[in-house]
């Protein structure tokens, strides 16, 4: 009955497994010898050269990642709705020391490189005009849409042209890679760097910063100790990690979550506002109907004065997400 995000799901119990396995002598921080597996995995996940550093939240590993692309007079393109513009309580500023983010526009909170170009042509090339050096996506996106491997191309291309870095914020990059049935490479695009999202995909406390360029991985292992996010005992996150990428975890989990959405919008798809491409369904909804829904049980967040939210996480119970859908169109 609770649908309020993916963070509330459970810890996986091969997270747990892989944690207790951890809990032996070993060096501290990131030498640990399972942390020094991570390259190797998420290389053999991606099919090529990367470079990972664990934290803890997403907030972190986006402004953490950001902060090795962009200097403290520059800027970060973004839809005006990301993750990094609305719910970070300002951390992007203080890991920036000051960067700015340019909100750009896009249909379902995705951006196009029409709409990074609206704001960025006008912008002229002299000291009284922040600059842009990089561009922000998510993927999927703060709606649940899917940026297709096209038109993650197209972004970098016009990335490419234009001397900015590409970073991916992949909260939810597992429900998108499902959706799609790509490759993660194929997902990920042209990125320099990702945050690979564990914590609302089965994990209990650790996200991934996976490094396409690994130059920026060497700046941000000391801008991460800078910032408080070198734990003294890496390797229990480091286990989670492993845990969720090695044996397909990751992949598995997120196939279920968007299962159980898309049982929610096959049968509330009359209310639909967006298309369900992940894990998240929003629908419309008055404040009566969101209080009766309420009434009986179900627990979400609303989404403006006519709308809400809801999300499936890999331990939604499919026949309570039926349930749901059919509660929802029954209003």
């Amino acid at each position: 009955m609770r649908f309020l995000s993916d963070n509330a799901a459970r810890v996986h119990p091969q997270v747990w497994e892989a944690m207790r396995a951890a809990d032996a002598t070993d060096t501290p921080y990131d030498g640990d010898a399972i942390s020094q597996r991570l390259d190797a995995a998420f290389g053999a996940l991606f099919g090529r050269e990367v470079a990972v550093l664990w934290v803890a939240t997403g907030t972190a590993a986006n402004c953490l990642a950001l902060s090795a692309m962009v200097p403290p007079h520059g800027g970060v393109v973004c839809h005006r709705e990301a993750h990094i513009e609305a719910d970070e309580g300002g951390a992007p500023g203080f890991y920036l020391h000051g960067a700015k983010l340019m909100l750009a526009e896009g249909e379902g909170a995705k951006l196009t490189p029409e709409t990074i170009a609206q704001v960025i042509d006008p912008i002229r090339n002299d000291v009284h005009q922040v600059q842009p050096h990089a561009i922000s996506v998510t993927q999927a996106s703060e709606y649940g849409r899917a940026y297709r491997p096209e038109e993650l191309a197209a972004i970098g291309t016009l990335a490419r042209d234009r001397n900015l870095r590409l970073h991916v914020d992949g909260a939810r990059f597992a429900n998108a890679v499902a959706f799609l049935d790509c490759t993660p490479a194929e997902a990920a695009g042209p990125a320099d760097a990702l945050s690979f999202g564990c914590v609302k995909n089965g994990a209990m406390s650790a996200e991934a910063i996976v490094f396409f360029d690994p130059a920026l991985a060497d700046v941000v292992r000391y801008r991460r100790k800078r910032a408080g996010h070198l734990q003294s005992k890496g390797r229990f996150l480091a286990a989670q990690l492993l845990a969720m990428v090695e044996d397909g975890l990751w992949l598995e989990n997120a196939r279920a979550a968007n299962a159980a959405a898309q049982a929610i919008a096959a049968e509330a798809s009359e209310r639909l506002l967006h298309p369900v491409e992940a894990n998240e369904v929003f629908v419309t909804l008055t404040p009566a109907e969101r209080e009766e829904l309420r009434g009986q049980g179900y627990e979400f967040y609303d989404w403006g004065g006519d709308a809400a939210r809801f999300v499936a996480a890999w331990d939604s119970d499919q026949e309570a997400a039926r349930a749901l859908g059919r509660a929802i169109a029954a209003l």
